[in-house]
């Protein structure tokens, strides 16, 4: 009887890839880091307001104030935009300007997992090295929001070079304090002031913890952090103050209030939010975390190697939990020290929960695999009919056009990912290799099959196309009423229409036209001299509507 592995399973070739994990290891990292990064236009709404924002700072020359149309966008200082900027200026020429844009994230994505390797390598070694390197991609939450162009992840870079400084400021004093003041000058470049915080509370809480840390060395590398850490964190401010005094001051207010409200608890704020979304946004690598600190037990409390990423996760949950800012992003943070944590004791894992994990990691990869090629069936060929029928409910716009080379490309992607299975000999490090590897294959699977459809269900090119048809050639200029910064810079990107929050006037005439934005079922009523000229949402979206007015007469 022929069995697959008769097929698959090369005895030469396993022998050769089991011997090499640490090389497979880096071969999944820099496949996961660079899948899906470009083939979509910008999704609601953080990335199409992040992207809009450094669309706009090229387009305007401005590189002090990020703007969204001709709005002024002060809820991030510009490090993302620039990051951006950046790509796109030297990849726009090859691929579409937003993926171009969106390149810049497996730069951060790649900085990510280098401090991530090199925390591990400072504080255990060994194995946990590039096992704290799949551990990290192999959380669930990290996957999608990961490869999205988003300030979150460039904080999480940030608090990555942190945790690593920490873990090194015991042993080189100057070079720690070095990288603590790189961290600190992303964390507010990336965040602001209010994110800057954890690593503070981080730093705090080492040194409450720990006697290596209550060293003159130490505090060294803290005088070492504030030299390089300050200018960092002062420069785009300064930069803003001496070109832009007045959104200075409106920067500056909306900071103070951000900190303000870390301390000011209302019924609305979500505070058990992220201890609800950690099960399965930090999947798998919280059990493992559990399992190396039970190992561990009381003696590991006192090691430096076990209260470092310990004291880390305690800070950026407690920080995210009083913020109470209810969404799955924000909880990126989380995951590097669950990581960290994840990582020490894998190879004292007893060998039924290594079986137990490898038989998982197998299954969860190959049922996704078959289901993304039946989904795909089912919106290219409509086979399955009523999977066919629900699918192109949801998406009406949808045109399953032929998509020969994805299909090809994720047949080979298929046959990597049992080959794979058949050709990894039984090691300890085997289960986590093949999760980190499934994981990886079932995101390529998705771009390939599936992001035809999705894009087309999270853009807004088609509508932003319609509506630009309406917009008359000859207008002053455009206000907008209850529009996100998301909507405002797909506006712009895709129908170079400026619409802009404030109501503005030029000279003794009012704007002429007016964009809204509600919900279907909403019963907005638009008064005189506002008349109604075209109104619309994207495909397929049950709940957004935009409408677009012009002015009559008074």
């Amino acid at each position: 009887m022929l069995r697959p592995e008769t097929f698959l399973r090369n005895e030469q070739f396993a022998t050769w890839l089991t011997a090499r994990p640490r090389q497979l290891a880096i071969g999944i990292c820099v496949a996961w880091v660079l899948i899906g990064l470009v083939g979509h236009d910008p999704w609601k709404s953080d990335e199409a307001y992040t992207f809009g924002a450094a669309y706009s700072m090229l387009q305007a020359g401005d590189w002090t104030v990020p703007r969204i149309g001709d709005t002024p966008f002060l809820k991030t200082p510009p490090l993302v935009h620039y990051g951006a900027a950046l790509t796109t200026t030297a990849f726009a020429p090859i691929v579409a300007v937003h993926d171009a844009a969106r390149l810049s994230v497996g730069i951060w994505l790649t900085l990510l997992l280098v401090f991530t390797a090199l925390t591990a390598r400072e504080l255990w070694g060994g194995n946990s090295t590039w096992i704290s390197q799949l551990m990290l991609i192999g959380c669930a939450g990290l996957l999608v929001r990961g490869h999205q162009l988003i300030s979150a992840v460039v904080l999480l870079v940030a608090l990555a070079i942190g945790i690593y400084s920490l873990a090194l400021a015991p042993r080189r004093s100057l070079a720690g304090g070095t990288w603590l003041g790189v961290a600190l000058g992303m964390a507010f470049l990336s965040s602001g002031l209010t994110d800057l915080l954890m690593l503070v509370v981080m730093t705090i809480g080492m040194v409450i913890v720990s006697p290596r840390y209550r060293t003159v060395r130490f505090a060294q590398s803290v005088g070492m952090a504030l030299v390089i850490g300050i200018p960092l964190v002062a420069i785009w401010p300064l930069a803003v103050y001496m070109k832009h005094p007045e959104l200075f001051a409106q920067w500056s207010a909306q900071s103070l209030q951000q900190l303000g409200d870390l301390f000011v608890f209302t019924k609305h704020e979500r505070h058990l939010y992220f201890l609800d979304v950690l099960p399965w946004f930090a999947w798998p690598a919280w059990l493992f975390a559990l399992w190396s600190l039970w190992v561990e037990g009381k003696e590991g409390l006192s090691k430096r190697e076990v209260q470092l990423p310990l004291v880390a996760f305690l800070a950026i949950f407690g920080f995210l939990s009083l913020a109470g800012e209810g969404r799955d992003v924000m909880a990126m943070p989380m995951l590097l020290p669950l990581a960290l944590l994840g990582s020490i004791a894998v190879d004292r894992l007893p060998r039924g929960a290594l079986n137990a994990y490898y038989w998982f990691g197998i299954m969860v990869a190959t049922v996704f695999t078959l289901v993304a090629w039946v989904y795909f069936s089912a919106a290219q060929f409509g086979v399955p009919t009523r999977l066919a029928e629900h699918i192109f409910s949801l998406q009406p716009e949808y045109e399953a056009v032929p998509r020969t080379g994805s299909m090809l490309a994720a047949a080979i992607v298929t046959l990597l990912w049992f080959v794979l299975v058949f050709n990894i000999k039984r090691s300890p490090e085997r289960p986590f290799i093949l999760w980190a590897a499934g994981i990886t294959i079932g995101w390529a699977l998705a771009v390939l099959l599936l992001f035809h459809w999705i894009d087309a269900r999270r853009t807004y090119r088609s509508m932003v196309a319609e509506m630009s048809t309406q917009v008359p050639e000859q207008h002053q200029c455009i206000i907008s009423q209850g529009v996100g910064d998301a909507q405002r810079a797909m506006f712009y990107y895709f129908g170079n229409i400026i619409a802009s929050q404030i109501y503005t006037r030029s000279g003794d005439r009012a704007c002429d036209l007016l964009i809204t934005q509600d919900r279907w079922d909403d019963a907005n009523t638009v008064g005189a001299p506002w008349q109604l000229i075209w109104e619309g949402g994207r495909s397929g979206d049950r709940h957004e509507r935009y409408r677009l007015f012009r002015r009559g007469e008074e």
